[in-house]
């Protein structure tokens, strides 16, 4: 792509969209009922804010698969804002009378804006577990996988895991 070739752009969405799709229905699949973004829209969505056709260069496959994360979890939380707004009647859902229950306070949207925020604290505590975070909640990687694009030992991402959800866990308290 950096040396201006047309094709490049197409190649990298054939060679990397089964991996991209797999991460977004690791995600999704891991999250609540109340998605209704299929995994195949997030992978185009994450694409086309990646830059689609015009995409500029990646370093490597670390790099881009960070940005593809970065992507997902931008698309994500914007949809949970939006699904929260007001105008969407603010978190609120439409059920029949005969269905009316009493329901626990958090949903998955203010979860996903609770992680979202204190994502930014870490990020500027921890940029490399905020990274990791990324990379694993929003972009459903593996610890083996996070590791490779991470360039460190997995033994490293597992610590690294433990202590940014503890810390997240402290932050949030839901």
């Amino acid at each position: 792509m950096a040396d201006g070739d047309a094709g490049a752009a197409d190649r990298l969405m054939e060679e990397a969209y089964t991996e991209l799709r797999r991460m977004a229905a690791q995600r999704m699949a891991s999250s609540a009922g109340d998605q209704t973004l299929q995994p195949t829209a997030l992978v185009h969505e994450a694409w086309l804010k990646l830059g689609g056709e015009q995409m500029r260069g990646w370093n490597n496959r670390n790099h881009f698969f960070a940005a593809a994360a970065t992507a997902m979890r931008s698309i994500l939380v914007d949809r949970a804002r939006s699904r929260k707004a007001l105008r969407h009647g603010g978190g609120q859902e439409r059920v029949a009378l005969h269905e009316v229950e009493i329901a626990d306070g958090a949903t998955c949207d203010d979860q996903l804006l609770a992680v979202h925020e204190a994502l930014d604290k870490l990020a500027a505590e921890d940029p490399q577990k905020a990274e990791l975070v990324k990379l694993r909640y929003f972009a459903g990687l593996s610890v083996e996988e996070a590791a490779q694009v991470l360039g460190v030992s997995e033994a490293t991402i597992a610590r690294w895991w433990i202590y940014a959800r503890a810390w997240l866990g402290r932050e949030i308290k839901f």
